[in-house]
């Protein structure tokens, strides 16, 4: 009897459990998908599209959605198979920094609708840190104000751009000065910029002529420190600016540029190199139906050229020099998006008619849609810019650190040349171009013999292996 009491009661607690699990089941537990580094200096990245939708199956190796990274637009893969349970960066989210969740998956054969999402620890972790501009009372700092007003330069903007009174503000600053969130949180009180003047003037009657000389009191000589900024919706003032937000791919670019200049010791070496041999084989390459452009023959000079001397195939580490043991040349290509180098791998052993070919795959297609794969734009050892095309005679061109060196191509030019040997006259095609060398790598000296056998592989393309 007691055996089947115990049953029963076994049975009853069965049943609870069944209905509880019914009423709430558990969710799936899901797979999480985050932001991933897809290049050795990404820090953040930008949600471009996605191209799975939430309940769609996935399979290990397909596309999940395209990344904006410091570099270029790269396509995330999943490395599980699943089916995409919840999106939670959605198309357009900028500054994704890395680690961040970006989406949820679940396994085959589990309900996605279900899937456990976890907590924001970031959000939460964020909450606190408003409180901190308001604990601190803004009361005490207050009796700085009874002598001359100081400002800082951010805040003297705000509050003479929108005609607020500076008496009005609570300066939190040190030694009293009014800060720019003391202007903000001013501006917050008197949303409607130009009509509180005209209503606080009454009630502080006597600091407001002292307002004026505030305002006014500059060196001599001297110029206001920073434009004023326009107000969306409204038309903007001479002399007013409007801030464009940065992409990834800019502001990486202007690090990097930065580091080069400041980092690295530029040395410039220019020499002109006569291209008439070469127009002279493109013809007769374009009788064969063959069509190859000057920069293919200005690729594969510069790599046949680094094969002679390897000394200029380095780069440098923290340690020192590293000698490169292949030749791989980075083109540098305009893009809406900023300034990107796609390699022509090992262009040493390829001849002219692959090097096209490659470019005109790597330049055309992929770098100005932003398609480029990791590899396919990082770890060149000898980079070319060429302005030509657009009628720049010469330019000296910025280092693409680690690499040593980098080759500034200018157009072509028909200049008249005195034949020593007839006394006739003759019309050259000259080429300038500018070597810009790291000095801690490539010294004078090396950098005048490298631009001479380039010039004479350029000028004799018999020399290189054309096919």
């Amino acid at each position: 009897m007691s055996l089947l009491f115990i049953d029963e009661h076994v049975l009853l607690l069965v049943i609870r459990l069944v209905l509880m699990c019914s009423l709430f089941p558990l969710g799936a537990a899901p797979v999480k998908v985050e932001m991933p580094a897809l290049s050795p200096t990404m820090e953040e990245g930008n949600i471009v599209k996605w191209l799975k939708k939430e309940g769609d199956a996935v399979a290990a190796g397909d596309a999940l959605c395209e990344i904006e990274t410091d570099k270029a637009v790269v396509t995330l893969e999943s490395s599980d198979d699943g089916v995409l349970a919840k999106i939670l960066m959605e198309e357009g989210s900028r500054a994704v920094r890395l680690g961040t969740l970006i989406a949820l998956m679940v396994e085959e054969g589990e309900d996605w609708k279900t899937v456990e999402i976890p907590p924001p620890v970031a959000a939460t972790q964020a909450t606190p840190a408003p409180a901190a501009p308001t604990a601190p009372p803004p009361h005490p700092p207050r009796a700085a104000s009874t002598g001359p007003l100081r400002l800082s330069p951010a805040a003297r903007h705000i509050l003479d751009t929108h005609g607020l009174d500076p008496q009005l503000a609570t300066p939190t600053g040190h030694r009293g000065i009014i800060t720019k969130e003391d202007a903000l949180n001013l501006l917050k009180k008197f949303p409607d910029s130009k009509t509180t003047p005209v209503t606080a003037a009454p009630v502080a009657a006597a600091p407001s002529p002292v307002a004026t000389p505030a305002a006014a009191p500059l060196p001599p000589g001297s110029r206001p420190m920073y434009p004023p900024q326009s107000i969306p919706g409204k038309p903007g003032a001479p002399g007013t600016f409007t801030e464009v937000p940065a992409s990834n791919v800019r502001r990486v670019i202007a690090q990097r540029l930065t580091q080069s200049k400041t980092t690295i010791p530029h040395a410039y070496a220019t020499i002109d190199c006569d291209l008439g041999a070469v127009m002279q084989l493109r013809k007769e390459m374009a009788k064969a139906e063959i069509k190859v452009s000057v920069n293919d023959f200005i690729i594969k000079a510069a790599a046949a050229t680094l094969r002679e001397l390897p000394e200029v195939n380095v780069t440098w580490s923290g340690e020192g020099p590293q000698a490169l043991n292949s030749i791989s040349i980075s083109i540098a290509v305009a893009t809406p998006k900023g300034l990107i180098t796609p390699i022509i791998t090992n262009a040493a052993d390829k001849g002219v008619q692959e090097i096209s070919a490659n470019a005109k795959v790597e330049l055309n297609t992929k770098a100005r849609n932003g398609k480029l794969l990791p590899h396919e734009y990082q770890g060149g050892s000898f980079s070319i810019s060429n302005l030509g095309m657009f009628g720049i005679s010469e330019f000296s061109a910025v280092i693409n650190p680690p690499q040593a060196c980098i080759l500034a191509v200018g157009t072509s030019r028909a200049v008249l040349h005195l034949t020593e040997e007839t006394g006739a006259l003759s019309t050259q095609q000259l080429m300038t171009v500018t070597l810009s060398s790291d000095g801690r790598l490539v010294d004078d000296e090396l950098a005048s013999r490298f631009l001479d056998k380039f010039r004479a592989n350029l000028e004799r393309p018999q020399r290189m292996t054309l096919n």
